[in-house]
């Protein structure tokens, strides 16, 4: 899908009085910056949670449903369901509510931060409404979009600030009705209409009405307040309008006089909507609907197995729909006495924050830390495994515990065989998919920090050995370092004499050089590491002449193909070229910036941003995640930036981004954002064992095509040449990993003419050879 902006000001008390400007501005969905053919949405897939629903719209055979970022739909006749997610075009900005418009068929999406993003059924644009969103004068807590309420071609959009009018069929905003005291903002949580009057529902302030074809609703004083009280909901049904207190009574506003209809007692009313002649109106444990004259029609129960609380419901003459906070969208048809599930599969959340994936699946972890490693108020979220295109989520009610899990690490010998870092209670291991041991101070030899017990087994990064076994770091804790033998048995590492480990904050991401070099990061005391033959350590630090590191607080460690240890901190990127000569004795080491050339200027590549992770593809080409600018793809020496994704560019549904994680099979690549789960098709895979599985891609190369052709399943370190029919060399390179990429180019000039190109694959020790052909058509 394109994305089109539209940007238009108000009209009313504080916008002027005079007619709204309205302009259209088109967007490309990808800036300039990236090259649009590598990031089209063809090689995009979203793997969102769909288990929170917040909202429930209702029109063409189809029950719409908005999750936290994303929305899908559920045809009520062939039970298809269809997701709408960044991929497409959405935001991936959290969601408040959603409405569907028969009469012009549309969607609307609102969102808690003032944006409103609407869909034409059939079409490939999501529009955005931006002028609640970037109105200045508005302060920016209180432009959530609070309801929906179309009447006559336009809709009453309730906010934190007031009422502001869209028309449909211009999609431009009219009148902005601030209806608090001498015109002030107020929050309004929905509006309704019958004739002659307009009602407006506030959090705290009652029930204001005014004539709707007053002179002039933009003046606070045509407003009038009928009711005062906290008001969570009105609705009109037929000829009556009726609303629901904070206090869980529901009351008949009209006509007069006032009625209590029901009253729900200590069971909080979270939603009341009318769909067609059915009033729903639902609390935390139940969904309710009347007809027309408010005659009880049914009442459902939320099972009590599910531990869960109803968010929001919908009911129809046969079947009601039910939105829940955790265990999604749930339906029950008539005669029937249980609740269905019904929703996209994904993982149990949309804040993954470790993950670690080979070939063919993914593991992700939702534990957090805070930014100073606090891991307070501890999260019990559970883990989700992705695998032959099937979600397994695991509860935390499986996990025997632990809670916080902030690191996944796969065996690379045994894939079946996972370990998750708790940051509380230990380490988990799993075994085909399923909890399988918690490894804490009951069971092995872990022990609490002896000063400060209550700060518990604070695990972090880990990674295998060539012996296959683990090992890892504590924090808090003198034997810090540790190793997990196949066997199961652990072994301990003192690091008092390197660095006062109780005093230490945290101690971070851990990897193993090709020699068996131990290396791991710490929050402030910079990068350590650990020679098992030789039993020593060393550690560099910030600053010239203590290792030239930009920060000492090291986040994420990665050695590439060439055994070069590439650093991330909070404050910029290093390289550690010679990592044998960091136990040297007399050494200086010093890690290296990247410096490039940027409009002729040298820059210090990545400077100052905060690098969360960096993972090393096929190619040798780097991926790097960072907290503030999303996700940078680098050669294999950092000169050149190959791919820049962001949230205005690419569907990261955020710019924070916590983890990546390369399938090396298929050279997919997965990024955890703070707002959800998307992977992009990478072309970089790992070496193979042997050269019978080559392929190129796409072939033919059709006219028009402007990307790179992809030469696949290489082994290691393989002789590419192409060359024309009459055996002209056009292109010759020699793998890092699985696969090359060729721009079409001779030698990087001009483009090949049409024709048949020969691909002749040599492996590096010559005794395997494979012949492709290419057709470019141009």
């Amino acid at each position: 899908m394109g994305v089109y902006t539209i940007n238009s000001n108000f009209r009313g008390l504080k916008g002027g009085q005079h007619r709204m400007r309205f302009f259209l501005l088109i967007l490309g969905f990808f800036s300039a910056f990236t090259v649009r053919a590598q990031s089209d949405a063809e090689r995009w897939r979203g793997f969102f949670s769909y288990t929170s629903v917040k909202d429930i719209a209702y029109g063409d055979d189809k029950v719409y449903v908005a999750a936290e970022n994303a929305v899908y739909t559920y045809n009520i006749w062939n039970q298809e369901i269809t997701t709408i997610t960044t991929i497409e075009g959405l935001s991936g900005e959290s969601i408040t509510e959603i409405h569907y418009s028969e009469a012009y068929d549309l969607l609307l999406i609102g969102h808690d931060n003032g944006l409103i993003e609407v869909i034409a059924q059939g079409q490939q644009e999501v529009i955005q409404i931006v002028a609640i969103l970037n109105k200045p004068s508005i302060p920016p807590n209180i432009k959530a979009i609070n309801d929906f309420y179309e009447y006559q071609g336009k809709v009453y959009v309730s906010t934190d600030f007031g009422i502001s009018v869209f028309d449909l069929a211009l999609l431009e905003f009219g009148d902005t009705y601030y209806i608090g005291e001498l015109g002030s903002t107020l929050s309004v949580t929905q509006t309704t209409i019958l004739p002659p009057y307009i009602y407006a529902a506030t959090a705290q302030n009652g029930i204001k009405k005014a004539l709707l074809d007053g002179p002039d609703l933009i003046d606070y004083a045509s407003w009038e307040t009928v009711t005062g009280g906290g008001i969570v909901s009105i609705q009109t049904l037929n000829d009556a309008v009726y609303f629901a207190r904070t206090n869980q009574r529901v009351l008949r506003l009209t006509p007069e006089p006032t009625q209590i209809m029901a009253d729900f007692g200590a069971d909080p009313i979270v939603d009341m909507r009318v769909n067609g002649n059915v009033l729903t109106i639902t609390t935390e444990s139940t969904v309710n609907t009347y007809g027309a004259d408010f005659s009880p029609l049914n009442v459902l129960e939320l099972p009590v197995d599910l531990e869960d609380q109803f968010s929001v419901g919908l009911g129809f003459a046969d079947q009601v729909f039910a939105g829940t906070n955790t265990n999604g969208l749930l339906k029950q048809g008539s005669g029937q006495f249980q609740w269905n599930a019904i929703g996209p599969q994904g993982p149990l959340f949309n804040n993954p924050f470790s993950i670690d994936a080979s070939a063919g699946q993914l593991w992700v972890g939702f534990g957090e830390v805070t930014v100073s490693f606090n891991p307070y108020p501890l999260s019990y979220r559970g883990l989700s495994q992705f695998q032959n295109d099937t979600w397994n989520n695991i509860p935390a009610s499986e996990l025997f515990g632990a809670s916080d899990i902030v690191q996944m690490t796969i065996n690379p010998m045994d894939p079946e065989q996972v370990f998750a870092s708790s940051f509380q209670f230990g380490l988990l291991k799993l075994t085909a998919g399923q909890p399988e041991i918690l490894y804490d101070q009951s069971n092995s030899s872990l022990t609490l920090p002896p000063d400060n017990p209550a700060a518990g087994l604070r695990i972090y990064g880990s990674d295998f050995d060539r012996d296959n076994n683990l090992w890892f770091v504590q924090s808090k804790i003198d034997q810090g370092l540790l190793r997990l033998s196949p066997s199961g048995q652990i072994g301990k590492i003192d690091l008092s004499g390197i660095i006062n480990a109780e005093d230490e904050l945290a101690l971070t991401d851990l990897k193993i050089s090709r020699e068996g070099y131990v290396f791991f990061g710490s929050a402030e005391n910079g990068l350590i590491g650990f020679n098992p033959s030789g039993n020593s350590f060393n550690r560099i630090t910030e600053g010239a002449g203590n290792g030239n590191l930009p920060s000492t607080d090291v986040r994420t460690l990665a050695f590439d193909n060439n055994n070069r240890l590439w650093i991330g901190t909070r404050e910029g990127l290093r390289v550690l070229y010679n990592t044998t000569g960091f136990f040297q004795s007399g050494n200086n080491v010093e890690a290296q910036p990247i410096i490039i050339l940027e409009e002729g200027v040298a820059q210090e590549l990545l400077f100052q941003q905060s690098v969360t992770d960096i993972e090393v593809d096929g190619s040798n080409n780097k991926w790097i995640a960072t907290a503030t600018s999303g996700v940078f793809y680098l050669s294999s020496n950092g000169q050149q930036t190959l791919l820049r994704f962001t949230k205005e560019n690419s569907p990261l549904p955020s710019d924070n981004v916590q983890d990546i994680a390369i399938d090396g099979d298929s050279g997919r690549v997965y990024f955890a954002t703070t707002k959800g789960l998307v992977a992009f098709e990478g072309s970089a895979t790992d070496a193979r064992d042997d050269l019978a599985g080559a392929y190129v891609y796409p072939n033919p190369v059709r006219p028009g095509f402007q990307g790179q052709v992809t030469i696949d399943g290489l082994t290691a370190g393989a002789n590419v040449k192409i060359t024309d029919i009459e055996g002209n060399l056009v292109f010759e390179t020699k793998s890092q990993g699985g696969s090359v990429l060729w721009d079409t180019r001779a030698f990087g000039r001009h483009k090949v003419a049409s024709g048949v190109y020969l691909v002749l694959i040599n492996s590096e020790d010559a005794f395997e050879t494979k012949v492709l052909k290419i057709m470019v058509v141009r």
